[in-house]
């Protein structure tokens, strides 16, 4: 799927280290592969980033690790996604349709993270091309097959509201009467289920390099949008990159 993976923020309690740093993220940028829009039977490159909350100390606010790896257990996360723009103009295909934004979509959820299973169920709201509800739900399971390399294998259940599927899937009758395609409503719902084949090796203490490997395919209104009827339901993706740890003590 088009979109940069949420990138998780796990917020396990251990005790406060007088005179520590404040603030670990974790920063990550690469390139990614993955289809033009939703629903697109073709491909492209572009980057890709992500931002990892390791720890956090501001006075009675103590959450995350000091050395990345937070204990076992439920925990608050934040998440993260970015979607790219949809120009209509670049593809024939979509000739009529409209314009939508880039989106960046910001959000919470509750996070279970032990040494081989992890968990997650999350919230977003989007700001841009799509003002809407989505949620995320995944699990993983981890091996480590070498010092310092994490591979890890897992579904992925994307959810939106009425607004979000209808914005990338719905086709007006004004678009209709502008297009090739004839009007269609998409409900809300499950949007996409899928897998991921993630990756991750710690050069050293700050540095780092990730990658995954996904595949999700469209389901309900979604699957059933001329949109992505005349293109392609199943939508793989591809992503790598470095990440680095940065601290910051106030």
């Amino acid at each position: 799927m088009p979109a940069d993976a949420a990138q998780p923020v796990y917020t396990a309690p251990e005790p406060i280290s007088a005179g520590g740093p404040e603030v670990v993220l974790t920063l990550g940028a690469g390139l990614a592969v993955k289809p033009e829009y939703f629903g697109s039977s073709d491909y492209g490159a572009g980057p890709s980033f992500g931002v990892r909350l390791n720890y956090l100390n501001f006075g009675p606010l103590n959450f995350g690790s000091l050395n990345g790896d937070p204990a076992s257990g439920i925990g608050l996360r934040g998440s993260f996604r970015y979607v790219g723009e949809r120009v209509a103009g670049d593809y024939p295909e979509l000739d009529g349709l409209d314009d939508v934004d880039a989106t960046v979509e910001l959000g919470l959820g509750l996070g279970y993270r032990s040494r081989n299973f992890d968990a997650f169920a999350d919230v977003r709201y989007g700001i841009g091309g799509h003002e809407s509800l989505v949620g995320e739900l995944g699990a993983d399971y981890k091996i480590q097959p070498a010092d310092r390399l994490t591979v890890s294998l897992g579904p992925r259940v994307l959810l939106g509201s009425d607004d979000y599927t209808s914005t990338y899937f719905g086709i007006s009758a004004a678009e209709a009467a502008a297009s090739d395609y004839t009007a269609y409503a998409a409900d809300g719902g499950v949007v996409s289920a899928g897998v991921e084949l993630g990756a991750r090796y710690e050069i050293n203490d700050v540095w780092g390099v990730q990658g995954a490997v996904t595949y999700d395919r469209f389901m309900g209104d979604a699957a059933d949008s001329p949109i992505v009827e005349q293109g392609e339901r199943d939508q793989y993706g591809l992503r790598i990159g470095l990440t680095r740890q940065i601290t910051l003590d106030f």
